[in-house]
């Protein structure tokens, strides 16, 4: 399954947030996308779920666009993972993933659909969760759940929001390899928002860098996490390491070089 997204814009108001983003996905990609608060990585996935109507451009699904599909076959091949799983209602682990079942269910639940819920609590190791109040657990344990509602969707294309910034550093890891063995696996794609580069660089195969709503730089993670990019980016000067291929890095202090926003 094959996303692109052709000039898209969007504003709040008369404040403009995304300017003339283009992208692809194809099967089996994991797209992060990287840049400062504020840039807009959170909006463009919203854009993408249609939970935001830009103002401009188009997203096409295999040519097809969204817009003009009902919104209940796009649920069907796009989930979404926001970056706050907390819900203020109570609600069952088993109860919450079975939401993901929506687009598939008559007027009840069915054994298949029962069936798609066994099966992903096990795939995601917490099958003895499922009776536990969703509110009742950790935060490694809530996101594990919400990619699991996802996964009941039985979407093509997991959109995730940043889905490890309120995790410690082992449930990163995990959510982020639960990810990779997803796409690895099962064919999926995903495009992820994240604020820590290093995540981005260790799992993504593609990468955009936004700033000031646009791009600033796109392509594999050597190509963008260079000194130069997050120098102009981020004001952080930073040094450089590679494992297997991939940059990591090593910040070292802020500076006054910053592009403007008539930069981009």
């Amino acid at each position: 399954m094959r996303l692109k997204v052709k000039g898209i814009e969007f504003s709040y108001g008369s404040i403009p947030i995304l300017k003339d983003v283009c992208m692809e996905l194809e099967r089996s990609e994991m797209l992060a996308i990287v840049g400062p608060n504020g840039v807009g990585k959170s909006t463009l996935i919203r854009c993408i779920d249609m939970i935001l109507t830009p103002n401009k451009g188009k997203i096409l699904l295999d040519g097809q666009e969204l817009k003009k599909m009902n919104r209940i076959d796009v649920a069907k091949k796009i989930g979404y993972v926001s970056q706050n799983a907390s819900q203020s209602f109570p609600a069952t682990v088993y109860d919450t993933i079975l939401i993901g079942r929506r687009p598939h269910l008559g007027w009840r639940s069915s054994s298949d659909d029962n069936e798609k819920i066994l099966d992903v609590l096990e795939l995601l190791g917490i099958e003895d969760l499922a009776m536990n109040d969703f509110n009742d657990l950790s935060g490694g344990q809530q996101q594990k759940v919400m990619i699991a509602r996802a996964l009941a969707q039985e979407a093509e294309i997991l959109l995730f929001d940043e889905p490890t910034s309120n995790l410690d550093i082992r449930h990163q890891l995990e959510v982020m390899e639960i990810v990779e063995n997803l796409i690895l696996e099962r064919g999926m794609s995903a495009i992820m928002a994240v604020h820590d580069l290093n995540l981005g660089s260790r799992y993504a195969n593609k990468m955009i860098m936004m700033y000031n709503g646009g791009i600033y730089r796109a392509g594999d993670p050597s190509s963008v996490l260079t000194v130069d990019n997050i120098k102009n980016v981020y004001g952080v000067e930073v040094e450089l390491n590679n494992r297997d291929g991939r940059p990591y890095i090593i910040p070292i202090k802020t500076c006054n070089k910053i592009l403007s926003h008539s930069s981009i």
